[in-house]
This record gives structure tokens, sequence and C-alpha cells, in this order.
């Protein structure tokens, strides 16, 4: 990936999160959340956006993701002014699992270490 990418998505990863704090205001922005990265195409028509939701509630952990994924029309425009590019990407939000996965993959490790503590 190329410098001027690599910048681009640094970029859209601060404004995005910056704008979902700020200035949404969606009542079902509830949970805490995180932009995790922005992986932009070469082209610049669509960009990945990796979102985790922490929450131990799955329904409002939902919902506070639809609420980000329908704030992509504002997020885009508000980019637009903001950012002096010729063309903002299409936003499409992604959850990002490597949180739970590396805590499922710890658990598993407890157990195996605990299994053979009593051996």
């Amino acid at each position: 990936m190329n410098n001027r990418l690599q910048k681009l998505n640094s970029e859209f990863k601060r404004y995005i999160d910056s704008l979902l704090r700020q200035k949404v205001k969606d009542p079902r922005l509830t949970e805490m959340f995180t932009v995790v990265a922005v992986d932009c195409d070469r082209d610049l028509s669509t960009a990945k956006v990796y979102v985790s939701v922490f929450s131990a509630d799955s329904v409002k952990a939902e919902e506070t993701f639809k609420a980000i994924c329908d704030s992509e029309p504002y997020l885009r425009r508000e980019i637009s002014k903001a950012m002096h590019v010729r063309k903002v990407p299409e936003f499409r939000f992604t959850k990002d699992t490597s949180m739970s996965y590396g805590q499922k993959i710890d658990r598993i490790l407890n157990e195996i270490n605990k299994k053979q503590g009593d051996n």
C-alpha cells in the first residue's frame, strides 16, 4: 500500500471516529465503540470501515452498529467539506470481531492450562 493511501486511511479513520462521537446525534448510539481501521480501495470508490462495539447487551450493540451504518451519508458529506480530496469513498461498515476472537482464544488457552495443572 502506498503512503498516500495509508495517510488517507488514517485521516478517514480519525474523521469518522470524531464525527460519530461528537456530531452524530442518533439516540441508538448508546454503547461504547471504536473505529479500528479504514481500508480504502485504490480508486477511492469504497472503503471498509472496521468498527468494534463493546456491550454486554447484544441488542443494544446491534442498534449502535446500525446507527453507525445509517450515518454514512452524513459522514461522507462532512468529510467532503473538511478534507481536500477529489473523491470521498462510499463507507462500508464491517464489524471487527478480532477482540471477541482474541477473548475466545484466551478462554480456550486458560481451560487447557487448568486441565494440564490438574494432571
